[in-house]
């Protein structure tokens, strides 16, 4: 008998009625032979109604008894949705995290999760009882209840799943399943019939709100097949799952995060040891940066920029000014009323000229670039938020993500190839080991020395400039790998990206013509070492980001360029340090 685990969001139990619909669902896959475990939310705003609540009685409420003053709201949707359940004639049994082994660790409002004993569970399901779970909430070593943040059940759901092998994990929400972007925002957005753990990843951390990046991190790591249906109806829903490298598709998805800030080191010291200072500043604070941009260094200085949520501002300009002391030069500056728009795909990874066309995208309709950052199936820009809606649009129409793609099969591969990729088979080695369910996961350290590094400074900051770099280089059919983007304290553009060295000669002179400004600067590195750390959640784990830059800082590793994504964190060092950074890396995440 298989096992299936569905989810209910908040508004899918906010009424009487719509718990009993709810039930009718559960009720209908048990009947259908299978064991069933619910995971329900809060009823409606009840969380809200809490939170504000609490404000009532103190501005500074102690974060211990938030979570157990929020672990209210799920106590009572799974005495109802066991009640209703056994209304409609099936057995069932509410529990809260504690009741069913969900063990954190002690990091009120925000806990991750350690273990799940699946005793209980399984004695009940044994009995043919529906295991109706309280998501969002555990408890810790010393009993004291926890809740787990933003996106909670959506992560006990899924983390319920992996420790109970099942065959399915359903995500009841008020949409039709997972679109290629925000149909609020445009109208002719589409639901997406299937997409890779990995490229759901990435868009959940980029802003797509449908699921929260946490839960993905579980389904990616212990390959749980998520199904995101919609509770009002019968829709297919999106399937979130493995999907091979050769059936993806160029663009899977964009994504909007409206409320963005920069922050810009500048004047700083261009020596090794430079990054790991703000990134060690900024994990010590739990702040996930994003669109990490080094200009290449020039005078002995190098300027760094990077992109964080704004409600993390203040706490960030602290961090960054802490940083700028222990490095003994430079200043910080900031820039607000900024948004980022993203697009991810798969498929990206073997095409030449996906930057190309976002940035002629943007460009024909006259949106200005202040920053470039891109991975192996992302590319992130950052423009001026009064354009931020008009940039998801043309993006989107861009990739013609309103149309149809040819449907990728999921956990299918061509005739003769493996069914996994090789690095899942070290993701699943690795997982198997771990500590606890929620540790980073650091599958491997990749060392590319047949790249070269191109260098445009002095360029206007105006639309189109990236557009004309990138359109020459892909219609010249050169791959390019590594891009970043910024505006330099001079008011000027700075673009710097990396090819395969055999096509850095046809490069040079695409590039020349194209970037033909007045003023404008051109400079190359034949050599350069691009060093990736490859696993799941790397961005958001603001710990592996530390942990890396303080290995190549040990090193005596100078760091060229950066991009940071939830797959890979990669950065470009001198050809001599290839070797070493390598060395390095493999030890600190225990690969060697």
């Amino acid at each position: 008998m298989s096992i299936v685990v569905q989810k209910f969001g908040g508004t899918s139990v906010a009424t009487a009625e719509k718990i009993l619909a709810a039930a009718a669902r559960v009720v209908r896959a048990k009947q259908a032979g299978n064991s069933v475990v619910v995971v329900v939310s809060a009823r409606g705003h009840k969380t809200d109604e809490l939170i504000d609540l609490a404000r009532e009685i103190t501005d500074n409420p102690p974060a211990r008894e938030m979570d157990m003053l929020l672990a209210t709201g799920e106590q009572e949707s799974v005495a109802l949705m066991a009640m209703a359940v056994q209304k409609l004639g099936e057995q069932a049994i509410s529990m809260t995290g504690g009741q069913i082994g969900i063990v954190t660790d002690s990091s009120h409002t925000k806990a991750r999760i350690r273990s799940i004993s699946t005793d209980r569970m399984r004695k009940a399901l044994a009995a043919g009882q529906v295991v109706i779970a309280a998501g969002f909430q555990g408890i810790d070593d010393e009993f004291n209840i926890t809740t787990l943040g933003r996106g909670g059940s959506d992560t006990t759901a899924v983390a319920l799943a992996a420790v109970l092998q099942a065959s399915v994990c359903e995500i009841y929400t008020d949409v039709e399943g997972v679109f290629t972007t925000d149909p609020r925002l445009v109208a002719s957005a589409r639901k997406i019939e299937r997409s890779a753990y990995e490229e759901m990843l990435e868009l959940a951390s980029l802003g797509a709100g449908v699921m929260h990046s946490r839960s993905i991190e579980f389904a990616k790591k212990y390959r749980v097949p998520v199904l995101v249906r919609p509770a009002y109806s019968d829709g297919a829903g999106t399937l979130i799952a493995h999907v091979s490298d050769q059936l993806a598709a160029v663009a899977t998805g964009a994504a909007l995060a409206r409320n963005e800030a920069r922050v810009s080191l500048r004047d700083i010291p261009d020596r090794p040891g430079v990054m790991s200072a703000i990134f060690t500043r900024m994990a010590e604070r739990k702040i996930p940066i994003d669109m990490v941009v080094q200009n290449v260094g020039a005078a002995g200085l190098a300027e760094v920029s990077f992109t964080v949520q704004q409600d993390e501002l203040a706490e960030t300009l602290t961090a960054a000014e802490e940083a700028v002391r222990q490095l003994g030069s430079g200043r910080v500056q900031h820039g607000t009323n900024l948004s980022k728009v993203s697009i991810v795909g798969s498929g990206m990874t073997h095409h030449t000229g996906v930057a190309a066309q976002l940035f002629t995208s943007l460009a024909a309709a006259g949106i200005n670039i202040d920053m470039i950052t891109t991975s192996d199936i992302k590319i992130s820009v950052l423009v001026d938020r009064g354009q931020a809606e008009a940039a998801l649009a043309v993006a989107h129409a861009g990739f013609q993500l309103d149309q149809a793609q040819p449907a990728a099969v999921v956990g299918q591969q061509p005739a003769g190839h493996a069914a996994e990729q090789p690095h899942a088979e070290l993701e699943r080695d690795i997982v198997a080991r771990l500590a606890n369910m929620e540790d980073i996961v650091v599958s491997e350290v990749q060392l590319d020395t047949d790249q070269s590094l191109v260098t445009l400074r002095k360029l206007p900051d105006q639309p189109g400039i990236a557009a004309k770099v990138f359109a020459a280089n892909a219609q010249g059919g050169v791959m390019v790998d590594m891009i970043v983007q910024n505006i330099s304290h001079s008011g000027h553009a700075q673009i710097s990206f990396t090819v395969p060295r055999p096509e850095l000669e046809r490069s040079l002179e695409l590039t020349r013509t194209a970037a033909a400004w007045p003023g404008a600067d051109i400079s190359f590195e034949k050599e350069i070492a691009k060093l990736s750390v490859m696993g799941i959640g790397l961005r958001s784990h603001t710990g592996v980001g530390e942990k890396m830059f303080r290995a190549l800082a040990d090193a005596d590793v100078n760091v060229r360029m950066i991009s940071t994504s939830e797959m890979r964190i990669s950065t470009a060092v001198a050809p001599e340090c290839g070797r070493p950074a390598l060395a390095a890396l493999l030890a600190v995440f225990g690969l060697e």
